[in-house]
């Protein structure tokens, strides 16, 4: 059983630990993103692959891995950058990590849908600044977030973590998916709604959907012109789901109050216009990025890739 894994990135050690007590050759890249070449040379004779949402795991790289490589391990619920179409013609197993990273990544949506909201971070730049010199009644002035209506885009998992956090704060609980979520709507008090409707109804919008060919600028110029000018749109979700440059003309437009992002269409560029603008918050795909929860997505991708080379059925196996 014992052969090459290949780590596409310098990952927790509670991930590496599973790989190496398992016996495996474990190769592991570079803190940044690798070049293409340097990957695909590395890939050579793997086994298994633990892969980033960064690296492109295509035909070209498992044809390279060559005939014994069994299992692509991505360490993210989403996985638009590996051809599941290719690997399953190749006898590959794509898995991922679902369910462990819920909580924390609808911790950041919560966190910034109050920031975009209440203007935290065009206030403490301004304080850091050394631009704030009084209080004032109207000093950075933003809309309640309690007791307000929110729409969530994409009620999976981590859509109905986001929808628990907003039961508390008192809010409307309204949502589109491609289908119904009975249960869900029971147990949150949520109201299914055409995305058009939603949009139009609701005070701030949450994205939380995948990436795919349906979704590509899921939202973009028509969607934000049908939300309320004091309305906030935050993304955890993929970059393209949201058309930037549309976002970008919107918020300086005033026809939306604000944004909060965690992703980017093109990683790590971010649209020039979003980073002059005051009114959206930017963060640099921290979603999931707490301790505990890194080092739980990383044993699970490793877990996935013992079991598959053990011959044994993975956990969280990926279908087309």
């Amino acid at each position: 059983m014992p052969g090459k894994v290949l780590v596409t990135r310098e990952i927790p050690e509670a991930g590496l630990r599973v790989l190496k007590e398992a016996g495996f050759d474990v190769t592991v890249l570079s803190e940044a993103p690798p070049a293409r070449d340097g990957l695909l040379e590395a890939a050579r004779g793997a086994k298994g692959v633990l892969s980033t949402v960064t690296e492109t795991v295509d035909g070209e790289f498992m044809d390279v891995a060559g005939g014994g490589l069994k299992v692509v391990a991505n360490m993210a619920v989403g996985y638009d950058n590996v051809d599941v179409g290719a690997a399953q013609e190749r006898g590959v197993v794509v898995t991922n990590t679902p369910g462990v990273l819920d909580e924390t990544t609808a911790d950041v949506a919560f966190m910034l849908l109050l920031a975009a909201a209440r203007r935290l971070g065009e206030a403490e730049r301004t304080l850091r600044a050394g631009r704030w010199e009084w209080w004032g009644p109207k000093l950075f002035m933003g809309p309640d977030v309690w007791g307000k209506r929110i729409g969530i885009v994409g009620l999976g998992r981590i859509g109905q973590a986001v929808a628990r956090r907003a039961r508390g704060f008192g809010m409307e609980i309204y949502y589109h998916n491609r289908s119904r979520k009975e249960e869900a709507e029971r147990e949150l008090g949520a109201r299914w709604m055409e995305l058009d409707e939603l949009l139009e109804t609701v005070d701030f919008v949450s994205v939380h959907t995948p990436l795919t060919e349906e979704t590509r600028h899921l939202i973009g110029a028509e969607e934000l012109g049908k939300m309320k000018p004091r309305a906030v749109l935050v993304n955890t979700s993929r970059g393209p789901v949201v058309d930037e440059a549309a976002l970008a003309e919107a918020l300086e437009a005033g026809s939306i109050f604000a944004a909060g992002l965690d992703v980017y269409e093109e990683e790590p560029k971010v649209h020039p216009k979003l980073l002059e603008r005051e009114n959206v918050v930017l963060a640099p795909h921290i979603g999931s990025g707490s301790i505990e929860t890194r080092d739980r997505m990383a044993v699970l991708a490793a877990e996935n890739i013992r079991a598959v080379l053990r011959g044994e059925p993975p956990k969280n196996p990926v279908e087309q």
